[in-house]
């Protein structure tokens, strides 16, 4: 694809939009928008304002399976806008793939396990993500990153994207080095200035260490959201984390949790309000613009290389 960076930013839904996506793909690497479980047509086409103007720059999209079956014209409005990748992923239904392959897209596919690349690359996926367990958001968390990316390398012959806990110049070395194309980041890039990231939640962030997260269903459940239980999510966390993971039986009758969550996040209180983010969140030291977090990351994994 020409690009400059072995970088992809993850295509978070809620946080990657269009003038993340804009600023990545300008600074060499492949920016990603990301519409979510609860994401539609319009609003991809509102973000996509952003990467208009990018001339020869390439860009890409990120779609949630189930999202794309329940509103077709979300994928009709993908596939419109030209990507040069769309990726479609938490799902067993292939045949986008070749609605994409007949509009010119090269696709990709987040995989949990080394079963689920092989029948992606069988349905004809092009670009295999390798999500390992440290990842931020949604996943199946079953393999951590490097022995998942590696037995899926000795097992395909398309190109893998590593993902997962990978948020300095030394992870992303540590991913090429074991085979992997680029690296698909989402927790080094959700705190940039041009991610849509409140401001509150990204000073959270920089504040947090890697074992501050946990991953739970807990928030899916007070707020239902269609995601299924063997895909949760990984987050920061919070006092409400702390109530109800491991109570979730009792979490979605309890009205008056759900409501205090619901103003929580209505006031940007992260003190219960979800942040998601992968295990690398410790490496978030400043908010810096996209440009220079891929400057930065680069430049660090070639000393490292040259080492």
């Amino acid at each position: 694809m020409g690009l400059a960076a072995p970088i992809v930013n993850a295509p978070m839904g809620g946080v990657a939009g269009g003038a993340l996506a804009a600023a990545v793909s300008r600074a060499g690497g492949l920016g990603m928008i990301g519409i979510g479980s609860a994401g539609s047509a319009d609003r991809l086409h509102t973000e996509l304002r952003h990467v208009s103007d990018l001339a020869d720059r390439p860009f890409g999209i990120g779609l949630i399976s189930w999202a794309v079956a329940e509103q077709p014209r979300l994928l009709e409005a993908a596939l419109a806008a030209r990507p040069a990748l769309l990726s479609v992923s938490f799902g067993d239904d292939w045949a986008w793939v070749r609605r994409a392959h007949d509009a010119g897209c090269v696709t990709a596919t987040q995989v949990a396990d080394v079963d689920g690349a092989q029948r992606a690359a069988d349905a004809g996926v092009d670009v295999l993500v390798t999500r390992g367990a440290e990842a931020g958001g949604h996943g199946q968390p079953r393999v951590g990153t490097l022995p998942l990316l590696v037995e899926v390398l000795d097992r395909v012959a398309v190109p893998v994207l590593a993902a997962g806990g990978i948020a300095s110049g030394r992870g992303l070395a540590a991913a090429l080095a074991a085979g992997a194309s680029g690296g698909w980041l989402g927790t080094a890039f959700a705190a940039c200035p041009e991610s849509t990231l409140p401001d509150a939640a990204a000073e959270v962030m920089l504040a947090a260490r890697n074992t501050d997260t946990v991953t739970t269903r807990v928030f899916d459940i007070a707020l239902g959201y269609p995601w299924p239980p063997t895909i949760p999510e990984r987050v920061l966390r919070n006092a409400f984390t702390d109530s109800w993971h491991g109570r979730e039986s009792e979490l979605a009758a309890d009205t008056e949790a759900v409501t205090e969550l619901r103003a929580a996040i209505a006031a940007d209180d992260y003190r219960l309000a979800p942040v998601n983010v992968g295990q690398g969140v410790s490496e978030l030291t400043a908010i810096e613009p996209a440009a220079r977090v891929i400057q930065r990351l680069c430049d660090e994994a070639r000393e490292v290389g040259q080492q």
